[in-house]
């Protein structure tokens, strides 16, 4: 599927509502067998973003390929339509993939958006891949503390709907939240997210994206 992203604010808003029609929240995939993590950074004086895109066998969680894009952003930071910014350049560094992804972790949030229609669900309907959000911030709704213990979880309400999972990937370390994106149940998000763990806050692939971006980031701002 292609999107337009030359848009204004409001008729991307509009787009994020038509979108949202598509978004399935049941599963429909079958084995993962490699699961991609995706992120990225940008340099605030001159606009330049990198996204970057790393594969993992699954569930070794063995890194089997990484690729990167970079470009000037173009959309203005707009709350609610981070997509619209970050989604050109996501999609660039997923063509440039030898390795179909499964299944794909976003560095940001699905359900849980003022249109629920974050960026997780837009990249997975773009591929119409099973995507999960794993944002380390709240952007919207209410929840109760999971308990302390790694594992505890708490609902994520939105107007009256449950949205995500607050999950806490490590025992007295601030949660971490869990998102449907496209083509899989919240029950199923929280059980593939956790096998993603490997002893750290943030799950594995959007982590280390996470450090890709930054490192890409840092090696340009050395050579200005």
């Amino acid at each position: 599927m292609s999107c337009r992203w030359d848009l204004e604010p409001p008729e991307a808003m509009r787009l994020q509502e038509r979108l949202r029609e598509r978004v399935v929240l049941e599963d429909r995939f079958e084995e993962v067998r490699f699961v991609a993590g995706a992120d990225l950074a940008f340099d605030p004086e001159t606009g330049i973003a990198f996204a970057g895109v790393i594969v993992y066998r699954f569930p070794q969680l063995v890194e089997v390929e990484r690729r990167m894009a970079r470009r000037k952003l173009r959309f203005p930071y707009v709350p609610g339509l981070l997509s619209f910014r970050e989604s050109p350049l996501l999609v660039a560094a997923f063509a440039r993939l030898r390795t179909e992804p499964d299944l794909i972790l976003i560095d940001g949030h699905g359900r849980a958006h003022p249109r629920l229609f974050g960026i997780a669900c837009h990249i997975g309907v773009l591929f119409d891949k099973p995507t999960i959000g794993c944002a380390k911030s709240l952007l919207v709704g209410e929840h109760e503390q999971p308990a302390l213990g790694a594992g505890s979880t708490a609902a994520l309400d939105f107007r009256g709907e449950r949205v995500g999972t607050v999950l806490r990937t490590r025992e007295n370390v601030k949660p971490i939240y869990v998102t449907q994106g496209h083509r899989i149940s919240l029950v199923s998000a929280v059980r593939l997210v956790r096998r993603c763990l490997d002893g750290f806050r943030i799950p594995k692939p959007t982590r280390e994206a996470d450090h890709y971006v930054r490192d890409l980031r840092r090696a340009y701002q050395a050579k200005k």
